[in-house]
């Protein structure tokens, strides 16, 4: 029976991989993040992968060859891929695609004092951080550190494991003790 699956692909091949896996009939889900770039002095959007070097793919282990998946170019290894495969549990990759579609949707980039660091609560490495706006909206997480006037990593769970993401500073807002 078809399921989702995660690939971990090489470094920034994530593109690369879903292009060879549609050749092969095999359905790919790449969730993106817009991210405003100014660049020579014009402002644009452009689309980056939300979970770097991770690819969704649905297929039947039992009807398509886990080796070809594997030798696919920009494919390093299904996740989960021992002795028997691990599936995603398809509300997990429903509810990404919704936040992603109602992110895109909405597409409000956050207005110049957001992004300036007015208004903003001073947040050190540990302390708890609630998003406030995007594809993990409502979800929580540890500030990692801050990156730059505008940007922040924050460390969360997802899918059992402890990933790192970079966002934007007016994406998160600190999380009272008491929360």
């Amino acid at each position: 029976m078809k399921s989702w699956y995660l690939v971990y692909c090489k470094p920034r091949s994530e593109t690369r991989a879903q292009q060879n896996l549609a050749l092969q009939q095999i359905e790919t889900y790449l969730p993106t993040l817009p991210q405003q770039v100014i660049k020579a002095g014009k402002t644009s959007v452009k689309r980056l992968p939300l979970f770097p070097c991770y690819l969704f793919i649905y297929f039947d282990p039992l009807e398509f060859s886990v080796s070809k998946i594997h030798s696919t170019r920009g494919v390093s290894r299904i996740i989960g891929c021992r002795e028997e495969m691990t599936a995603i549990d398809d509300a997990i990759v429903h509810s990404i695609k919704m936040r992603e579609a109602k992110m895109l949707n909405a597409m409000q980039l956050p207005s110049d004092d957001l992004l300036s660091g007015k208004d903003e609560s001073k947040l050190s490495v540990g302390d708890k951080v609630k998003f406030v706006e995007g594809p993990f909206k409502e979800l929580e997480g540890i500030f990692e550190e801050q990156s730059g006037d505008k940007r922040c990593h924050i460390l969360f769970e997802i899918m059992g494991q402890q990933k790192r993401v970079s966002v934007s500073r007016a994406s998160i807002k600190g999380v009272e003790k008491g929360d």
